[in-house]
This record gives C-alpha cells, sequence and structure tokens, in this order.
C-alpha cells in the first residue's frame, strides 16, 4: 500500500475486501458511499481508496480483507477472477448488505481467519481460495439482487442512458465526432463501465455497446424515413 498524491489517498498492492459500517466520510473512487449501514466494497491492485478530512469516521467498524495476487497464483481462483467484474467498479458502487447476507459473509471470513491463524500445512492455501472462492460467488449473487431490487435509481441511469445518447445522435457534427463511445456514456453517468455493463445486462440483456448500436439503428431508420417522406413529397408535387 502505498500514500497517492493526496494525503488521505491510498493505493494497495493487494485485492482488497471489506465490509464497513458508518461509511458516510469514506469515498469510493469520486463520491460518497451512498449508503451508510453494512456495506462491500472490492477493489483491484492500483485503484485509489481515498477518505476526507478529518480522518476515520467515529462509527467504522467492519474488517478488511487484503490477498496479495502472488496467492492466487496457479490456483483455481486465477482462472475465475476475471468474471468477478465488481473488482473494476468504482464510484458510489458499493454491495448494500441485508442482516442476514452480512452474517453469512461474516462468517465465510471468519473460517478464512481461523485457517489463516492455524497450523500451516499443504493444505492451507487450497482451504482459503475455496472459501475466497464461495465468498466471491455469494457476492455475485447480491450484486444481481441489487441491480434488481434498487429499481428506483436504476431506471433513472437507463433514462440518463437514453437522455445522453440521444443528445449525441441529435448533434449534427455526428459524422466527424463518431460514435459515442462506453467510457464517454459511463463517465456521464459518472459511474465505472463495467458496472454499467453488468446493471445493464441485468435490466435490459444488453451491454452499452449493444445500446449504442440500438440507438444508431433508430437515427438511421429516422433519417431514412424522413429522407423518403421528402422524396415522395417532391415526386407528388
Amino acid at each position: 500500500m502505498e500514500n497517492h498524491s493526496d494525503a488521505n489517498s491510498f493505493m494497495f498492492d493487494f485485492y482488497m475486501i471489506s465490509l464497513k459500517r458508518g461509511c458516510d466520510k469514506l469515498l469510493y473512487g469520486q463520491q460518497k458511499y451512498d449508503f451508510d449501514e453494512g456495506l462491500m466494497a472490492f477493489m483491484s491492485p492500483g485503484q485509489i481508496l481515498r477518505g476526507e478530512d478529518g480522518g476515520v469516521p467515529e462509527k467504522l467498524s467492519g474488517w478488511m480483507l487484503l490477498i496479495h495476487p502472488d496467492f492466487l497464483w496457479n490456483t483455481s481462483l486465477a482462472k475465475k477472477k476475471k468474471k468477478y467484474e465488481y473488482f473494476g467498479y468504482s464510484t458510489n458502487e458499493a454491495l448494500f448488505l441485508s442482516e442476514k447476507e452480512e452474517m453469512l459473509i461474516n462468517g465465510i471470513v471468519e473460517n478464512i481467519k481461523n485457517e489463516y491463524n492455524a497450523n500451516i500445512d499443504k493444505f492451507s492455501q487450497d482451504v482459503i481460495i475455496a472459501q475466497l472462492e464461495v465468498l466471491l460467488t455469494y457476492a455475485q449473487r447480491f450484486y444481481e439482487r441489487q441491480f434488481i431490487t434498487r429499481k428506483i435509481t436504476n431506471n433513472q441511469i437507463l433514462n440518463r442512458i437514453e437522455e445522453i445518447l440521444n443528445n449525441y445522435f441529435n448533434n449534427e457534427d455526428l459524422l466527424s465526432k463518431g460514435l459515442p463511445t462506453v467510457q464517454f456514456v459511463s463517465e456521464n453517468l459518472n459511474i465505472s463501465s463495467k458496472y454499467l455493463g453488468s446493471l445493464l445486462k441485468q435490466l435490459s440483456g444488453l451491454s452499452t455497446q449493444q445500446h449504442i448500436h440500438e440507438k444508431l439503428i433508430e437515427k438511421l431508420k429516422k433519417n431514412f424515413l424522413q429522407q423518403t417522406y421528402q422524396f415522395l413529397k417532391l415526386l407528388i408535387n
């Protein structure tokens, strides 16, 4: 772990999994957490975590699990870790846990802690890796639940995507600008491209890129119909 240019910022060399309560003064990416009860956050090596001036919140509690990339080398989890896209999420995209979910996750972490503190043998790494994989699979399930249950927020995101793409494609300078990128859409929504992709797959079954292409096709159809109408109008006159 190293300090970033900001004194309150830290860049981890580890994979980090954490569960916290009372995070009203912590920032993940560029924004505050929008939840101050039980939440989980996931970070990959090289991501930045920073806190506000004033230090650690008084009511902050929870745990932090750090996994060095070398620990995963040549294990089953090393091959699977790419499917856990939430390690690439950033702004305001923590996982909100119910009380039951939090108890389940805490139980798995307690198993990891006990194994870590036990006498090390040739099975130790395998046992910890197996527990980590169970934890990450549950997190995947809970994130997909969150995409479904947070309907108001998610529908607002869909409406904003529609607005962003409409404004972009209605611009007369479209030919010189080219198609909007996934990064362009995610930055305008102020969420990470990976979180946006995961969310859209759950809500619509389409990727962000497919949403862009759908909007392009809609624009081309509209232009074609307008041109056809104008052509027919000239023939009639």
